[in-house]
């Protein structure tokens, strides 16, 4: 059996900074943000779907203490269309799977103010 190669390249979430400058992320509390990025940190470009991240997963996570709390903050995702649930689990010996929805990761920015923000250069003169 081959041994799996290992990557040298850095694993991370990313983000747009201008992401972070919507109506829709300021929406989010704290530990509904928390879950995203933990879930997001699971997705690998071929898994969308079949995301998993149990309750016990988020268990030492600072704002997200309680299993209320995660259930909360699914269920706030899913309502905000920040990701959908693609497989129910729980009580039938399942584990709750999802996928990224994208609505807000590839946001166009048409209602910020980019320049008033420092997201743009401005052509330098010559």
């Amino acid at each position: 059996m081959a041994k799996k190669k290992k990557s040298n390249r850095r694993s991370f979430v990313a983000l747009e900074r201008k992401l972070l400058h919507t109506k829709q992320w300021k929406s989010l509390s704290g530990s509904e943000k928390i879950l995203y990025i933990h879930l997001k940190g699971r997705y690998d470009s071929s898994n969308n779907g079949e995301l998993e991240l149990p309750y016990t997963a988020m268990k030492d996570v600072g704002g997200c203490l309680g299993s209320r709390t995660v259930f909360r903050a699914f269920k706030g995702l899913e309502e905000k269309g920040w990701i959908k649930r693609t497989q129910a689990g729980g009580l039938y010996r399942k584990i709750n799977r999802y996928a990224l929805t994208w609505n807000w990761d590839h946001y166009d920015g048409k209602e910020i103010n980019e320049e008033k923000l420092g997201l743009t250069r401005k052509p330098q003169k010559s």
